[in-house]
C-alpha cells in the first residue's frame, strides 16, 4: 500500500478510517506492478524514472497511476466497485442514487450490494451481456444500448487515464 493518504481518504468523518479502516486501498497491484516493470524493461528505461499509468482492463477493470515505481493511485477504492464501470460492477456511483434506488425498490443490503456488483456495469446498460465482443457485435448490428454500453466504458477509461496525467504532472508510458 503505497497510495498516499490525500488520495486513499474518503470525505466521511474519519472516525470511519480510524476505528473501521475505510479508505481507498485500490487493486489488481500485482497485475500492475508486473506489467509496469515488464514494459519499462521492454523501452530500456528504469521504472523508477518513468511516470506510468497501467490499464487493467476486462471483466474487473482498474487503472493505476504509477510514480517512479510507486503507485499514487488505483481507480478502485474500499471495494473493487468503486472505479471503472466493469462486466457486471457499476463503477463510481453517487451514493444518493444507491440510496433512492434502495428507497424505491425496497432493496436490503444484500440486494444493493448485487444490485451495483453482479447486475450493473456493461450488462446493466446494455441488457445484453458483460462480455465485449458480445457487446460489439450487438452494436456493429445497430443494438443502441450496447454500442452506450460500449461509449461509458470507453469514456470512463479515458475519463481516468487524463486524471492521473494530472495527478502525476505528465506521463511516460501508457500501458
Amino acid at each position: 500500500q503505497s497510495m498516499p493518504d490525500y488520495a486513499y481518504i474518503y470525505g466521511i468523518p474519519y472516525e470511519y478510517y480510524e476505528n473501521f479502516e475505510i479508505r481507498r486501498y485500490g487493486f489488481h497491484g500485482t497485475s500492475h506492478k508486473f506489467v509496469a516493470e515488464k514494459a519499462a524493461n521492454m523501452i530500456g528505461k528504469n521504472i523508477n524514472d518513468l511516470k506510468i499509468i497501467s490499464c487493467h482492463l476486462g471483466n474487473g477493470a482498474s487503472i493505476t497511476a504509477i510514480d517512479r515505481g510507486v503507485s499514487i493511485d488505483n481507480s478502485m477504492g474500499f471495494t473493487p466497485v468503486e472505479g471503472l464501470i466493469m462486466g457486471t460492477r457499476c463503477g463510481d456511483l453517487d451514493v444518493g442514487a444507491l440510496l433512492y434506488i434502495m428507497e424505491k425498490e425496497n432493496l436490503d443490503t444484500k440486494q444493493a450490494n448485487d444490485l451495483v456488483n453482479k447486475k450493473s456495469g456493461v450488462l446493466g446498460i446494455s441488457g445484453i451481456s458483460s462480455d465485449m465482443r458480445d457487446l460489439e457485435n450487438a452494436a456493429m448490428q445497430g443494438n443502441k444500448r450496447a454500442k452506450l454500453a460500449l461509449d461509458v466504458y470507453a469514456y470512463k477509461v479515458k475519463k481516468y487515464i487524463g486524471s492521473y496525467i494530472a495527478a502525476m504532472n505528465g506521463l511516460d508510458l501508457l500501458i
